[in-house]
């Protein structure tokens, strides 16, 4: 690996870092921006959306029930990010989710943690910036909701 990919692979991870941020802070005009025009989102309970022209209400209506408490009551912590560079123009991803919330949605007891979760994700250099082509969150806590083929992908096999 030399200091060009590297520099990419960074970019790339602070692209993902941001869209927490403008997750967490409702600022989903910008968010929508850092996905690619043909983005695909596979987000189990909240859906597979792949219109990009309705991202900005979908993650609005997702997120409805957290910024009643107002923003930044839950926190999208993504973690252990592994970046591979698969062309010039393409990468792909895996990133954990730790997911916080407090006020109304905190969990019974009041346990701020509300979800865990592994995103695969799939980058393409569009125009010069790196965007969000693929992302697909599957859950593993509270409930495990695993998209198709998860396991076989990124799980040892027997």
């Amino acid at each position: 690996m030399n200091i060009d990919e590297l520099l990419e692979i960074e970019t790339i991870k602070a692209l993902r870092i941001r869209g927490s941020a403008y997750l967490d802070a409702g600022r989903l005009d910008d968010l929508v921006d850092l996905y690619h025009p043909d983005a695909v989102c596979e987000f189990g309970p909240y859906g597979s959306w792949t219109d990009r022209s309705r991202y900005k209400e979908s993650f609005a209506a997702a997120e409805q029930p957290f910024y009643a408490s107002g923003y930044f009551s839950n926190l999208h912590v993504v973690v252990n990010h592994v970046v591979d560079l698969t062309g010039p123009d393409s990468a792909t991803g895996l990133v954990y989710l730790l997911d916080f919330v407090t006020g109304d949605q905190m969990r019974e007891g009041g346990n701020p943690l509300y979800w865990l979760g592994v995103y695969e994700e799939e980058y393409q250099r569009t125009d010069g910036d790196w965007k969000i082509l693929r992302q697909s969150l599957n859950f593993v806590w509270p409930q495990r909701m695993l998209n198709d083929g998860f396991l076989e992908r990124q799980a040892a096999t027997d």
